[in-house]
């Protein structure tokens, strides 16, 4: 009879261990809501710690062991960016569309021009649309700028990290893509005009921070503009789109467990909606300090309340990704660099985001 229990509990403690080991597989692979509060402590220095869902142990780097993107990427000197008169001058909206014989797939979102030679910083789950060109379908991102926003420029995909694609190349089937915001940022360069409309010799673009964001930062004065989207999303793609600007204050720092600064929490204002995803945080200085990634928690922060990724914490990560920091990614041979990162990456990302359109 003893041996029979003695079994019974090995039995029972190996089925508990097995059952609490896919549990965790299955919770790992299931995509973290924005919605959802994150499983999140305040840790001993004050910031708030979120839980890295991707962990990204493994950065590809493919882009680092090509001598000819590195050599692309040189640049001796970079020309700083004086900012316009108002961040409204460097906004665009972004509006992709994939379409096949079967669907049509749509997305807005917004972006700001980050360099004069005009390069676009905007979220990774707005740019992925440019991923899909040369599948089954037809895919393209149309930039629209002034108020109310009119098709202007077409664009390129100059970088997205893989990491992120890899993570969450499900959320192409969502109509609301969720997550922590987590390196959920890309970069598009402007190729032509559309319907023969000049090229500006330089466009109107945003200087931005790549200095870490401070404890002293919570409560102050910030900027968040974007292209709401609401009232396109009930009247359908022709209603008129009116850029935003709203003052707000930082209300929270979070970090994804770097002890530095990767998510901040803005209050709510009237720019909380959907559509401005990848919009600018602006400070008292004029410098882009975030980019507009997730909703935030309405409950604790107010109405219209949104999350951002610290330009600071970009600025990291593309340089852990590519070997070469935010400011020299915007420099170089762009058409050069976009075309090796089309042939060396693009290939990989494109299997993933197929399997995935090809679920019932």
């Amino acid at each position: 009879m003893e041996f029979l229990t003695h079994l019974a509990i090995v039995l029972l403690t190996a089925y508990l261990a097995l059952t609490n080991n896919l549990a965790t597989q299955i919770a790992d692979m299931l995509p973290q809501s924005e919605l959802t509060p994150y499983a999140q402590e305040e840790s001993a220095d004050g910031l708030i710690s979120l839980n890295s869902k991707s962990r990204f142990g493994a950065i590809p780097d493919i882009l680092l062991k090509n001598t000819a993107y590195q050599q692309a990427s040189i640049v001796e000197s970079i020309d700083p960016v004086t900012a316009p008169s108002t961040a409204l001058d460097a906004l665009v909206n972004i509006y992709c569309t994939y379409k096949t014989e079967k669907y049509i797939k749509t997305t807005t979102g917004t972006g700001f021009f980050i360099d004069t030679d005009g390069v676009i910083l905007t979220n990774a789950h707005v740019a992925q649309f440019l991923l899909l060109e040369g599948l089954e379908g037809q895919a393209e991102c149309i930039i629209r700028n002034g108020n109310p926003a009119t098709a202007a420029y077409e664009a390129e995909l100059l970088y997205i990290p893989p990491a992120w694609v890899r993570e969450h190349a499900s959320m192409i089937n969502d109509l609301a893509p969720k997550g922590t915001g987590e390196r959920d940022y890309a970069l598009l360069y402007i190729t032509s005009g559309l319907e023969g409309k000049p090229m500006p010799t330089k466009f109107s673009a945003l200087p931005f921070s790549s200095t870490p964001m401070t404890l002293g930062s919570v409560n102050t004065g910030v900027f968040a503009t974007g292209y709401p989207a609401e009232s396109m999303l009930a009247e359908g793609f022709n209603a008129p789109l009116i850029p935003k600007q709203a003052t707000t204050t930082i209300g929270e720092l979070m970090t994804f467990g770097s002890n530095l600064v990767d998510v901040f929490t803005i209050r709510g204002s009237s720019i909380g909606e959907h559509g401005s995803s990848g919009g600018p945080i602006v400070d008292s200085n004029g410098n882009v300090v975030g980019i507009i990634s997730t909703k935030g928690d309405d409950e604790q922060f107010g109405k219209g309340s949104l999350r951002a990724i610290s330009t600071a914490y970009v600025n990291r990560t593309i340089k852990e990704e590519t070997g070469f920091t935010l400011a020299q990614n915007l420099n170089g041979n762009l058409p050069y660099k976009a075309q090796l990162f089309t042939e060396t990456i693009v290939p990989f990302l494109q299997r993933a985001l197929e399997a995935e359109l090809q679920q019932p």
